[in-house]
């Protein structure tokens, strides 16, 4: 019986062992969970430029109006243009139908 008496004791020795050790790393975890948390810094606010171009200045606002007014412009006479030479296309095809017709006529 002292056989099984030395058993149980000395599994009672290891019993008590094991919870010191278990005791032990849970302090330690939680003393690395406490310090990380006390550790981690606020991220910083953003210190650069995010290739934002500074606004325009006043002269590239005029220029560029300017280039838009000629543009304008230009589009307005390029459509007059086209629209002269729509009516001269159609005024020839008229001129043109009625001299057929009286060739046609005259031709009987």
């Amino acid at each position: 019986m002292s056989d099984a008496l030395d058993k149980a004791e000395a599994a009672a020795r290891e019993a008590a062992a094991d919870t010191d050790v278990l005791r032990i790393v849970a302090a330690v975890l939680a003393t690395q969970q406490a310090v990380q948390q006390q550790a981690a810094p606020a991220p910083a606010p953003c210190q650069h430029d995010h290739g934002r171009r500074p606004g325009r200045s006043a002269g590239e606002w005029i220029g560029l109006s300017c280039a838009v007014c000629i543009g304008g412009v230009g589009i307005a006479f390029a459509s007059i243009a086209l629209a002269i030479g729509g009516m001269s296309v159609a005024i020839l095809a008229l001129v043109l139908r009625s001299i057929w017709r009286d060739i046609q006529r005259k031709g009987r």
